[in-house]
């Protein structure tokens, strides 16, 4: 039987706070240390659906893994051990209340406000004329404030600034660091032959500097096309081959759900949750170029457990 992670309520030695965000589950572990159990919740219009997803938590948890690994050289991160496929360890931050949106392609949310009629998005005014998911002329900064609770709204960098919910010169180093690490993203996409169309970044505060927090390059803060057959795709007007979430935001739309004031959230049956698990499997394959190995779901969340107290015994030895 595949066992999900929907809701976590572990007691891990030193624990001071606890706080399940719309994915995750952050335990606060004395002074220094988070730990970060990625469950199989999954949301979309920043709603949480009623039934988790197999393996899903595990793709996110491993996939941000290696990305953070692999770019922790650009971008200093938050990551001190990953003791479980569904856990990742790491310093205890002051998150930054925005959250760094990037764009090279016209797609989502984006192309939405677009396509009724918007030019200007976070205060970023794009040129007429373009298709949904074209490449937009050079990369844009579409930030947007991080929300607890609700949707996140979008926000201009001028305003982040004026309201001093970021100093400028730390928001300047935002810009550079997410230009770094979409770059990176960008030609890691490529050399599998998939294009990163958007993604975000979430930083924090952490003794005085900026340091990258939460998730890298995954298909809960990204979207990637197949490179194979794009511009033929954009020629003949017709969908691009993706791996995202944006199919599940299209079958929720397709299902009269956009989150938005009495709308309900459909019955999601057995078929779509395989579909959405095997989606998430195989864009971990894709962009890591590695088999995915399922972890065994046979008592999960006392295999959680132990894994979890074995390195903080480690970690605060």
């Amino acid at each position: 039987m595949i066992n999900t992670i929907h809701d976590s309520q572990f007691k891990f030695s030193n624990q001071t706070s606890f706080y399940s965000g719309k994915v995750r589950d952050v335990y606060g572990i004395g002074e220094n240390y988070l730990v970060m159990v990625v469950s199989d919740r999954i949301s979309a219009f920043d709603a949480i659906l009623p039934r988790a997803i197999p393996y899903k938590g595990q793709v996110l948890n491993q996939l941000a893994s290696k990305n953070l690994n692999s770019t922790k050289h650009l971008v200093p991160n938050w990551v001190l051990d990953v003791p479980d496929p569904n856990v990742t360890i790491g310093l205890r931050c002051d998150p930054l209340k925005v959250e760094m949106v990037i764009r090279g392609y016209l797609a989502g949310h984006a192309w939405r406000e677009y396509s009724s009629g918007k030019r200007e998005i976070c205060g970023v005014a794009l040129p007429d004329g373009l298709k949904e998911n074209d490449q937009l002329p050079e990369p844009i900064i579409t930030p947007t404030t991080k929300a607890s609770q609700g949707h996140d709204m979008d926000i201009s960098r001028d305003q982040i600034i004026s309201d001093n919910i970021v100093g400028e010169q730390d928001y300047i180093q935002l810009e550079e660091y997410t230009r770094t690490l979409f770059n990176a993203g960008t030609q890691e996409a490529a050399s599998k032959g998939l294009i990163l169309v958007d993604t975000k970044y979430e930083f924090g505060i952490h003794n005085g500097k900026i340091i990258l927090i939460d998730e890298i390059h995954t298909p809960d803060s990204s979207r990637f096309f197949y490179s194979e057959g794009y511009h033929d795709r954009q020629q003949k007007g017709v969908d691009q081959k993706q791996l995202s979430k944006e199919f599940l935001r299209q079958w929720l739309i397709s299902n009269d759900f956009q989150g938005l004031p009495n709308q309900t959230i459909p019955d999601m049956n057995e078929d779509i949750i395989n579909m959405v698990s095997e989606r998430y499997i195989e864009l971990y394959e894709k962009i890591t170029g590695d088999k995915f190995e399922k972890a065994d779901t046979s008592n999960i969340f006392n295999r959680i457990q132990n894994n979890v107290q074995k390195s903080l015994v480690k970690l605060q030895s």
